[in-house]
């Protein structure tokens, strides 16, 4: 069987990180090309690092042409500095992405957005989440898969202070949290990854969206 190839766009990002190690380690992938602001060391040597302009993305289709596109793409409003610069990473790039995704044939596109994704909710990170879901679905990509985490667990390489000092009582707040707040689970990042990989080999095709215990149960599957 012809092994597949894959982008990444993210890579140096919790999740992407960890998704890439996976990737790399499943004798499933011939060539994973990372999309990043800047340079970084490949995690072994199928990986190809690519340097780009996010905002011209257009410029670069050959590195879309590739079976699968895995978007990790993901700041907050802090780091982002103002809500424009903040939407532009979580809506205009990952869009831009799948357009090109489509267009170059693709088969398939996961991105990861948010527990309380939606275009109408109250706070503007869950609206631009709930805004790039919708464009998304409006585009008719052949597979696409949407992973809403709960809170992520791991090494973001920054500091968050709230997150911080929820990940400290992650462990006592997720034994808490049974039956109907089962959903509401922090979950590592490298369990989102473990998901992602997972989806990626499967035969769905359609829109496919993926909440926080399920994406813990597929890790678990995939171990």
């Amino acid at each position: 069987m012809k092994k597949k190839t894959a982008l990444v766009l993210g890579a140096s990002g919790m999740v992407g990180r960890e998704l890439v190690k996976v990737l790399a380690g499943q004798n499933t992938y011939e060539k994973i090309h990372l999309l990043v602001r800047r340079p970084i060391e490949p995690v072994a040597p199928l990986c190809e690092v690519h340097a780009v302009d996010f905002d011209r993305l257009e410029s670069y289709p050959e590195l879309f042409q590739v079976t699968d596109v895995f978007c990790c793409l993901g700041t907050t409003i802090k780091k982002a500095k103002t809500k424009q610069a903040f939407r532009k990473v979580d809506f205009q790039y990952p869009l831009e992405a799948a357009k090109m995704a489509a267009k170059q044939g693709a088969e398939k596109f996961l991105i990861i957005t948010a527990m309380g994704a939606n275009p109408k909710s109250m706070f503007f990170y869950n609206q631009v989440k709930g805004d790039i879901e919708a464009a998304l679905k409006e585009l008719n990509l052949p597979s696409l898969h949407i992973f809403r985490p709960s809170l992520l667990l791991g090494d973001r390489g920054e500091q968050r202070l709230g997150e911080e000092i929820a990940a400290k009582f992650s462990g006592v707040l997720n034994a808490l949290m049974i039956g109907p707040l089962t959903p509401y689970r922090a979950i590592e990042a490298k369990n989102v990854a473990k998901a992602m990989a997972a989806s990626a080999q499967s035969s769905n095709t359609g829109i496919n969206i993926y909440p926080s215990h399920e994406i813990e149960k597929m890790a678990v599957r995939n171990l």
